[in-house]
């Protein structure tokens, strides 16, 4: 049954990347990458909805979840997150397989579809466009970098110890913070993001993950680079989540552009899909994207590969 799951621990240099497998080990590989401030129980409402001759493996990137904080010193960026993809395929000895995304972990999941297309062969992403905005402002793109360093720095400065929280107060924290989480979705991540000390439940998360140190790209350059994806690509886009242009979201006019550009000149081997719910939809009503996800997981490659 796919409802079980099989811990797994990875080496690195500075200690472990963790993650959670399902289904048979000699299925098809599906690697699944989480979002930001969030753990590889994301997917626990979902894997067990979809294919079960496959093999399901969602890892928790570094700082995230069960898998060990960087070493001190170090911001976290967004680089390393796909380093810690390729760490772990290198270790589950995958040559070619499948990967999702969420929200950040789909630009993760796109931006490794970039640099090892050979390595993947299709790419599913949940409310994810599988890039994050360039700011178009000099002025605020320097401010962003010089923030990484300020925010480091001042990081180290307090070495504060992770605030102890009761079960109660800190899935209150969590929902606070994600008003596209259910109770149930909270307290699910909440089973893989916090620990139990004597004086209550501590975030696993490092916090220096809070820093922003994502690789961001104009529409031109994702445009450019989803066209040379040779594989397919499923896109589903909740209603009520993240990438529905806002009216006063600066993000409005670099979404427009990119979602026209899927419909039209990368219509080919994109497909986009908009679904109710809101940004955690595949956490909160799975069965709303499982029958999406599976049809696209067993369809067969119709577009040979160049």
């Amino acid at each position: 049954i796919l409802g079980m799951f099989s811990e797994l621990k990875f080496p690195v240099p500075w200690g472990h990347v963790a993650a959670k497998a399902w289904g048979p080990l000699e299925g098809h590989p599906v690697l699944c990458l989480h979002g930001w401030l969030d753990n590889a129980n994301t997917f626990d409402k979902l894997i067990p909805l979809l294919p079960r001759d496959y093999y399901y493996v969602a890892m928790d990137f570094s700082g995230h979840g069960l898998s060990s904080h960087r070493p001190a010193g170090s911001p976290y960026h967004f680089l390393d997150y796909v380093s810690d993809v390729r760490r772990v395929a290198a270790a589950l000895q995958w040559r070619r397989f499948t990967l999702m995304g969420h929200s950040m972990g789909g630009s993760v999941g796109g931006m490794f579809c970039f640099l090892y297309p050979e390595m993947v062969d299709k790419l599913i992403l949940l409310e994810s466009l599988g890039f994050l905005l360039a700011p178009e402002d000099t002025e605020a793109w320097l401010k962003s970098k010089r923030m990484v360093i300020d925010t480091l720095l001042s990081l180290e400065a307090k070495q504060q110890t992770p605030k102890a929280r009761s079960p109660e107060a800190a899935l209150q924290r969590l929902l606070e913070a994600n008003t596209h989480l259910t109770a149930e979705g909270g307290a699910i991540l909440l089973q893989r993001g916090a620990t139990e000390t004597p004086a209550g439940l501590v975030y696993n998360r490092d916090m220096r993950v809070h820093m922003e140190t994502q690789e961001s790209f104009t529409v031109e350059r994702c445009v450019n680079l989803l066209q040379k994806i040779q594989d397919r690509v499923l896109i589903i886009v909740a209603q009520d989540g993240l990438l529905v242009p806002h009216k006063l979201d600066s993000r409005t006019h670099f979404m427009k552009a990119l979602r026209e550009a899927i419909e039209s000149t990368l219509k080919e081997h994109i497909q986009l899909v908009e679904v109710p719910g809101s940004h955690f939809v595949h956490l909160n009503e799975p069965e709303v994207v499982s029958g999406i996800i599976s049809k696209f997981l067993t369809a067969q490659n119709a577009r040979a590969r160049l």
